[in-house]
């Protein structure tokens, strides 16, 4: 994958944070709250992200599928061999909560594979990016890269997966979508593991805490759509982790006719 998209995509993701921040930090903000089609929520901050991400984006030879914008017909769409998969505000629930669990979700896929991912997170300001060959990295305390080139950016980032030592089992769960199914799941593993930690967290950070080491697994038996999860699923690959589909050895593929993801589960290989 050519660095210049990389870096497009880097900066896309930390200009969209800006904006998110810009509506989150204003104590006299409306957020603007809608209620999607779908019954989910959509913000002010959600489409000045978009925006802002398009604006990135539309400068590079790949078509963008974005939550928030135009979803062609599939007739159109599996022409294409490349392209973005952006939620521009991913964990809308958990922002206009305003408990800081929410990220910026970048993607470029490849043929069905996500081949490159950044996901940043504006309130703690860390970014994470993955691409296989390149692997998986972390920045915190990042809000733009200042003209550093990918090198430099690897030079002072931490890579994936950190190393952990603990004794639990750890397992990652939504902040607002635990099903029934995924509480029946992690009492499974109860029965497998003589010690399992369970923790929440919203957005696609639990996909980034799998990469990390920070989490064991990720079982997630509820709606997903393909946008939640694309960028976190290549940099779950580049730090050496898969998302599967539930109860099979296949990982999940992106860009079908029917942009729901069957239920997954993140773990190491």
């Amino acid at each position: 994958m050519q660095t210049e998209y990389i870096l497009k995509a880097i900066d896309a993701a930390l200009a969209a944070g800006k904006e998110i921040l810009d509506v989150y930090n204003d104590p006299d903000a409306d957020f603007q709250v809608e209620r999607k089609a779908d019954n989910s929520s959509l913000t002010i901050a959600d489409r000045k992200a978009h925006e802002m991400i398009m604006n990135y984006l539309q400068d590079t030879p790949y078509p963008v599928l974005s939550e928030e914008g135009k979803h062609l017909p599939y007739g159109e769409r599996s022409q294409w061999e490349m392209l973005w998969i952006v939620d521009p505000l991913d964990g809308t629930k958990e922002f206009i909560k305003r408990n800081g669990e929410f990220t910026v979700n970048i993607a470029l896929v490849e043929k069905g594979v996500p081949a490159f991912g950044a996901i940043y997170v504006p309130v703690k300001q860390t970014l994470y990016w993955g691409e296989v060959s390149m692997g998986a990295y972390k920045i915190e305390g990042i809000t733009s890269r200042d003209g550093q080139s990918l090198d430099e950016m690897i030079n002072i980032a931490v890579g994936m997966p950190c190393s952990q030592t603990r004794d639990a089992f750890v397992m990652v769960a939504s902040r607002s979508h635990l099903s029934p199914e995924t509480e029946a799941y992690i009492a499974e593993k109860r029965k497998e593991y003589s010690n399992v930690e369970l923790v929440s967290v919203g957005s696609s950070i639990k996909i980034c805490w799998v990469s990390e080491g920070i989490a064991d697994e990720y079982p997630r038996f509820a709606p997903t759509m393909e946008w939640d999860t694309a960028a976190g699923h290549a940099i779950a690959k580049a730090a050496g982790a898969e998302v599967y589909q539930a109860g099979k050895t296949e990982p999940l593929v992106y860009n079908k006719e029917d942009l729901l993801n069957p239920w997954f589960i993140v773990k190491r290989n």
